[in-house]
């Protein structure tokens, strides 16, 4: 079969960890493995641009009755093709959403694997990684929009805010971001440019321990609230923008992601966040860690 022409439809963002799909190619990487793509499927990919939230585990099913195989995906990675090439890296060639290319998932399976194009495959997502994952990214929203609020008065000039209103040293200062099981790292640039923009890195550095308790205090009260947490999607085509949304006590959240989250905040059970910098006081980072 051709290289498919649309996006992957996926499942994830509604939490979907069971499905079925066509394999509509299958392709011999060069590092000896091979990239099956369906037309749909649950699993969420690694994203290449940010790749914050790592790939879910699972196997793709193939077969039924006893001759059934479970095949291991050992890998998932979002993929661009513009009909003659499949790109899969650790670059896009172009921006997810470009007019004129398809936007896939590439199930990342070993070269001998019993799939074959046209085949129908059932999809397992491994439930218990991918609420682990889910927990960490929605714990790592909350901490993020936490820490800008205990911020928020250490800013000398006007910058954009967040979804709540507060400035958005989040955005303004991420350096990276990692989610993990029940939780994230996140590291923030502290350096002369967040400065000249009218960030105080010094009193950060002095009230350091007085900041996580205040971030600590919010996200006990959001918890505690139990909100519902929804993903906000036009289609589910891979490359549509989606948005994380949640009623806190301070309004309304939305924030533009890709990942899987918990449904209640109630999930998250105790949320605590620990702050430190590095030596040279150039960097804080955010350690958030979600336990039942």
């Amino acid at each position: 079969m051709a290289l498919p022409s649309l996006d992957t439809q996926i499942g994830y963002p509604d939490g979907q960890t069971r499905g079925t799909g066509t394999v509509l190619h299958r392709e011999l990487l060069p590092d000896g493995r091979a990239a099956v793509l369906l037309d749909a499927t649950p699993f969420h990919p690694l994203d290449p641009t940010w790749p914050d939230q790592g790939p879910d585990l699972g196997v793709l099913v193939t077969g039924a009755g006893a001759g059934a195989v479970r095949v291991p995906v050992l890998d998932c990675r979002i993929a661009a093709s513009d009909g003659s090439e499949l790109h899969l890296g650790e670059r896009l060639p172009v921006r997810l959403g470009t007019e004129g290319w398809a936007f896939v998932v590439a199930h990342v399976v070993d070269a001998d694997a019993p799939i074959s194009e046209g085949d129908t495959v059932s999809a397992e997502v491994d439930e218990e990684h991918r609420r682990a994952l889910s927990l960490g990214h929605t714990s790592c929203h909350l901490a993020s929009l936490a820490l800008n609020r205990a911020l928020a008065g250490f800013w000398s000039k006007e910058i954009a805010s967040d979804a709540l209103g507060s400035p958005d040293f989040d955005q303004t200062a991420i350096a990276s971001s990692r989610i993990r099981p029940h939780g994230s790292v996140d590291e923030y640039r502290l350096g002369k440019s967040l400065r000249k923009r009218g960030f105080d890195s010094a009193r950060l550095a002095a009230e350091l321990d007085a900041v996580a308790a205040a971030v600590n205090g919010t996200l006990a009260g959001w918890v505690t609230g139990d909100a519902a947490v929804r993903i906000r999607r036009d289609d589910r085509s891979l490359s549509t923008r989606r948005f994380w949304e949640c009623e806190l006590p301070d309004g309304h959240a939305s924030i533009a992601c890709g990942g899987t989250h918990a449904a209640h905040l109630g999930e998250l059970g105790t949320l605590t966040v620990t702050l430190g910098l590095d030596d040279d006081g150039a960097t804080m980072r955010m350690i958030t860690e979600q336990t039942a």
